[in-house]
């Protein structure tokens, strides 16, 4: 664990900068870990067209919304970041799919 001062407690610029910088790196770390659950996808489902899911896209749009309405951060921009990020994880679990089925 690093020695990261929570946002409340920060009183410096360079506490803050280091809480962002923390903060990026696990974000980071996570969109990867996201991305090997897309790889992981496009391994087990054993058609194409199954990679782009209409319903499963609301459906995490949906969970990600409530989310983001329970820990009182700006939906709108969720939904914006989100949609970013679904598309671009459905781009590629079908390079991946095309990739190793090809």
């Amino acid at each position: 664990m690093s020695d990261v001062t929570d946002p409340e407690q920060c009183s410096t610029m360079a506490e803050v900068r280091a809480g962002v910088d923390d903060v990026d790196r696990r974000i980071v770390a996570l969109i990867a870990r996201r991305f090997g659950y897309m790889n992981a996808a496009a391994r087990i489902k054993l058609d194409r067209d199954a990679v782009r899911d209409e319903w499963r896209k609301a459906d995490v749009k949906a969970k990600v919304d409530a989310a983001a309405a329970a820990a009182g951060i700006d939906r709108a921009l969720m939904s914006r970041l989100y949609e970013d990020l679904i598309e671009t994880s459905i781009a590629h679990e079908l390079g991946v799919f095309d990739r190793t089925r090809g």
